[in-house]
């Protein structure tokens, strides 16, 4: 196994523009295959094809030697550009317009399902890295989120390919459960997308959980979504103060940085996003040149990781995806029914 302590991605810097050329090309590749799939399926997230692409590119010794370089190289900064990115999608107005009560529901939900991830993976025994990147796609916003936190935690390469398997799973079983629970519990349209926003993993899957509600209740769904994604800066840069007093550098080491650049990147990219200067024409664009890049970023990363680590952890990481999923849903239905 490859710890994040001596991971490629950190020695890609000394290697030359013809050492990356290979594996950047088998990068852009892999990404136009898995748009190709999301394109085909929709409900299919081009990030997860990416990351399943690597896996087994990198299982049946389909990549060489040469293309190392390159997938290194994306894997860290094609990540981090991306996380930069995806700040742009933010409306911080629209958030704040939910109200205190809603809010407080959102951020009361987040911050308890991340902690009950982490103790319950501690329990069961999981990798404290697993755990954590767990706690952070499940209770933020998925792969993005995993992808984002990957950077700031010791962990090895197989906790984020199982963290990025268990949030399709559980936000799939999700995307199909919600709305056939809707009826029964007597949701309004509005009260259905608020429910869906605050508990689904990926953006993705909660448009597609919405889709049947009609677009009243999508576009309120969507909002909730986003203001769990305002979370995901102070998620990562309270991970990092953490790990920076639970680890003590190696003699001539170096800590994670106080607050990681590509956060303080993101916070950027918010605020310009919401004080809409940019039209949305270059918003829709850098919404799909986000996604490429972070397509691009795990397809290397799911080139790294060995399959048999992966049964390792198995069933006790399949435990913690239900238990998670079981109380970001449940605790967000009980908060905005306390609403009502």
């Amino acid at each position: 196994m490859t710890s994040t302590t001596d991971r490629p991605a950190r020695r890609s810097g000394t290697a030359s523009p013809a050492q990356l050329l290979p594996g950047l090309l088998t990068a852009v590749l892999a990404v136009g295959v898995a748009m190709l799939v999301n394109h085909l399926i929709p409900v299919v997230n081009a990030l997860t094809v990416a990351v399943l692409l690597g896996i087994v590119a990198g299982n049946v010794s389909m990549l060489p030697a040469s293309v190392r370089p390159g997938l290194a190289w994306a894997t860290r900064w094609l990540l981090r550009t991306g996380v930069v990115l995806l700040g742009l999608q933010l409306a911080i107005p629209q958030v704040l317009g939910l109200g205190a009560g809603v809010l407080l529901v959102v951020l009361s939900t987040v911050v308890t399902t991340f902690a009950v991830t982490v103790v319950l993976g501690r329990l069961l025994g999981l990798p404290r890295g697993l755990s954590l990147l767990v706690g952070a796609g499940f209770s933020i916003c998925g792969v993005s989120a995993i992808a984002a936190v990957e950077g700031v935690v010791r962990r090895e390469e197989e906790d984020v390919a199982t963290a990025v398997a268990l949030v399709t799973l559980y936000g799939t079983a999700t995307m199909l459960v919600l709305p056939l629970l809707a009826g029964p519990f007597g949701l309004t349209a509005a009260d259905f997308g608020r429910w869906a926003g605050a508990s689904v993993h990926e953006v993705a899957q909660v448009v597609a959980a919405t889709s049947s509600a009609g677009l009243a209740a999508a576009a309120t769904a969507m909002v909730l979504k986003l203001s769990r994604v305002v979370l995901l800066a102070p998620l990562v840069t309270g991970i990092s103060l953490a790990e920076r007093r639970r680890h003590t550098p190696a003699a001539g080491g170096k800590r994670p940085p106080l607050v990681p650049l590509f956060v303080l990147g993101f916070l950027a990219a918010a605020l310009v996003g919401s004080s809409r200067v940019l039209p949305p024409s270059m918003l829709d664009a850098a919404q799909a040149i986000t996604t490429l890049l972070l397509a691009g970023a795990l397809f290397g990363l799911g080139s790294t990781v060995r399959i048999g680590a992966l049964f390792r952890t198995g069933p006790k990481a399949l435990l913690l995806g239900l238990l998670s999923t079981t109380w970001i849903v449940t605790a967000s239905l009980a908060g905005l029914a306390l609403l009502s």
